[in-house]
């Protein structure tokens, strides 16, 4: 009986000792976050008062802007989230992609008629250089600057969307729904500019049917032109991809 209260006794012990080291453990955890939330505070701080020192820099090379971004990034910090504030005060950033956002638009929407809304980002970037003023021309823009700003024109709905297709993108800026099987004719149309029913079913291994609908779709939304001229069968062209 005395063993049975002895062992009872040792269990508490080990019981009351596992609870000190937990509420150790909980101590120090809590100190940890402390200490790291504070050190994210200084390096927020460091990271304002460069931006405010470099923002000639940040705005004009892109590769330091990029640089800054992934910099950012490392500290929570979103300088295009929110147009109020230190980012847009005291360092424009947001104004930048801002500006930079309505100059997609615009482009978009002055082209729509001629590509159906679908164009390659390295044709963007051409026209948007294009269309900016002597001011802002001083300001290079890259593929990765057009794709920041892009992602935040998704917020607008589905208005922007991009299409990888190899090693490039399209951008599409037009609220079409494209089922998967436009978004594989629109890749498959990556090297040559067209398609007909024909390739697709050949190299796609499609059956007729699936393939005319899908083309079809396309025609309807005004993504693709039909060549009725062609030689052998009907070419779908995608003026997005022809320059």
């Amino acid at each position: 009986m005395r063993r049975r209260v002895g062992g009872v006794g040792a269990i508490q012990k080990q019981q009351l000792a596992q609870a000190r080291f937990k509420d150790r453990g909980s101590e120090l955890a809590e100190e940890q976050l402390q200490q790291m939330t504070r050190q994210m505070e200084a390096f927020r701080d460091k990271l304002q008062c460069f931006a405010a020192n470099h923002k000639n820099d940040i705005r004009k090379n892109p590769q330091f802007r990029r640089q800054f971004q992934e910099m950012c990034a490392t500290a929570g910090v979103d300088p295009l989230a929110s147009s109020k504030g230190f980012w847009a005060d005291m360092l424009g950033v947001g104004d930048f992609y801002y500006e930079l956002g309505v100059q997609i638009i615009e482009v978009c929407l002055a082209t729509s008629h001629r590509n159906g809304g679908l164009m390659s980002l390295d044709e963007l970037r051409e026209r948007v250089t294009k269309s900016r003023s002597s001011a802002h021309r001083q300001e290079e823009i890259t593929q990765d600057d057009l794709l920041r700003a892009i992602e935040k024109l998704k917020t607008l709905g589905k208005g922007f969307q991009l299409i990888s297709v190899g090693s490039r993108y399209l951008v599409q800026s037009v609220p079409t729904e494209l089922s998967l099987d436009h978004t594989n004719v629109i890749k498959h149309a990556g090297t040559t500019g067209y398609v007909s029913v024909g390739s697709l079913v050949r190299d796609l291994g499609w059956d007729n049917d699936r393939a005319q609908k899908a083309l079809e779709d396309l025609l309807k939304e005004g993504l693709v032109w039909l060549d009725t001229q062609a030689p052998k069968e009907y070419l779908y062209w995608f003026p997005g991809l022809v320059r």
